[in-house]
């Protein structure tokens, strides 16, 4: 099937683990229509992109304050306010709480430079760079700092309409390995305290406004914060991208495990105070471990609404290896609920082997309707193979054969590649015939150390043989692929 110009289009920058090997960090392309979105800009956007295809982009979606998410975010706003022929600041969705950690660190590289004629050092508001629009709701509450000499207290909660918050119903926590204060807030249903940051999803009427603020692009597609299912530490969101026929939501880094969540939202956690429970009730900053006062870390309303999220349309979300934490590992992927046909891999490590897609960087895929295809040249592809492997920088992909040279094999939920014996403690499940990607084209995997596919600037792949004498190149053609 020739690739349409309809659905959705997301180009796949850099999608490598936070600390690889092969670089490249997190940044995707979304084009719906005739309007060009940059998803995250961690991945080298100049070389992969170019000043001009910058020009190009509508908007940038920030979904955290990581390094390998935001690392060309400085730059990308520098040349926003300096590239002679860019005229408009730099459109910035993103949530309420990422906005605000994002003006923080980035506020060394920004707030000063040169004056014109460099006679003088100016200050630069981040205004001055940023069109900010926010999407998901507004708090309605927040942790103001005191300044003056009247204060009592560094810090304060206050609501919507300015008014100081008492501390029966919220609390500033000033953690003492930081410095940072985090809210403690009474839920008014379980009377329980909680951090609301954490506590309430978007949907919240309760910590959020009403107002959800998702863009509505005049080509007729929205974008709409995700906050239920990303669970991350730090304040974090995703996105879901709607036109008239597709879904696209894309989690960013995430502990995807509903065993966990169910835990988040059923365990009551008991308090240590360290102080008298009537100290602790009119106490309006505390400073220590805001744990020790948390009891109960998710709300029943968060839980449905983040398992709800993955119940339509196409999900690209992040996967790691065992015990990382703060991303969902792959043999917890069957505790998701996610579907894998429904799925793309991505934030992978170096090396992996999976039974669902797998991105890679400068793969594009294509999303209509409720399915997702990936384009090489003109043509959409279905991705249909039995394993997807990436090594080194390389992408493999493998068919069921039982003659097949490779073998896939599985140890505690965890899948590897081997052309030789099956690995101690691991069980064999199955052969497979085992091709090498180039630009969406499959090769048949060399058997030859010596041997390697390049591929020309006229897009033809050779295969080049090295000898002591030297070396030799023959042109190959690719495997089939299935079409849309």
């Amino acid at each position: 099937m020739s690739a349409m110009a309809d659905g959705i289009t997301v180009r796949f920058l850099g999608d490598f683990g936070p600390f690889s090997r092969m670089g490249k960090s997190i940044g995707y392309q979304i084009t719906v229509g005739n309007s060009r979105f940059l998803l995250d800009c961690g991945a080298p956007l100049f070389q992969q992109i170019g000043g001009h295809g910058l020009k190009e982009i509508k908007g940038l979606i920030l979904t955290h304050c990581h390094d390998d998410h935001k690392r060309w975010f400085t730059d990308l706003s520098l040349f926003s306010l300096y590239a002679p022929d860019v005229v408009q600041r730099i459109f910035l969705m993103t949530s309420e709480d990422v906005h605000a950690e994002l003006r923080k660190a980035s506020s060394p590289s920004l707030d000063r430079s040169l004056s014109p004629d460099a006679t003088c050092v100016i200050d630069i508001a981040f205004a001055d760079y940023i069109d900010y629009r926010m999407i998901g709701p507004r708090a309605r509450y927040r942790i103001a700092a005191c300044s003056g000499q009247n204060c009592r207290e560094p810090f304060s909660v206050i609501d919507s309409n300015g008014d100081t918050v008492g501390p029966e119903q919220a609390k500033v926590v000033i953690s003492k390995k930081t410095g940072r204060p985090r809210m403690l807030f009474r839920d008014p249903e379980l009377g329980e305290w909680v951090e609301p940051e954490s506590f309430y999803d978007f949907s919240s009427d309760v910590f959020y406004e009403k107002v959800k603020n998702p863009y509505i692009d005049p080509e007729g597609f929205t974008i709409e914060a995700l906050k239920a299912p990303v669970w991350h530490g730090l304040s974090a969101m995703g996105i879901i991208v709607k036109t008239a026929r597709e879904t696209l939501v894309f989690t960013s880094d995430t502990n995807h495990d509903t065993v966990l969540w169910e835990q988040l939202v059923a365990e009551k956690r008991p308090q240590h105070l360290g102080m008298a429970r009537d100290a602790f009730e009119s106490s309006p900053v505390i400073h220590g471990d805001i744990n020790n006062y948390i009891e109960r870390t998710w709300s029943e309303q968060r839980y449905r609404e983040a398992v709800r999220a993955f119940q339509h349309g196409v999900v690209i979300h992040d996967v790691s290896s065992r015990n990382s934490v703060v991303h969902t590992d792959y043999d917890k992927l069957p505790r998701t609920g996610l579907r894998r046909e429904k799925v793309i891999l991505t934030h992978s490590p170096d090396r992996i082997t999976s039974a669902w897609t797998l991105g890679d960087t400068e793969k594009t895929f294509r999303i209509q309707g409720e399915e997702f295809f990936e384009v090489v040249g003109s043509d959409l592809h279905r991705m249909d193979a039995d394993i997807y492997h990436r090594e080194a920088g390389r992408y493999f992909v493998g068919y069921r054969n039982e003659q097949g040279r490779h073998l896939v094999c599985e140890k505690n939920g965890i899948l590897a590649l081997s052309s030789g014996d099956i690995p101690p403690g691991a069980k064999l499940l199955f052969h497979v015939d085992l091709y090498e990607d180039l630009g969406g084209r499959y090769y048949p995997a060399l058997r030859d150390e010596h041997a390697r596919y390049v591929r020309r600037p006229d897009g033809k792949v050779e295969i080049h043989e090295f000898t002591r004498d030297g070396s030799r190149g023959r042109v190959v053609e690719p495997h089939k692929r299935s079409p849309a």
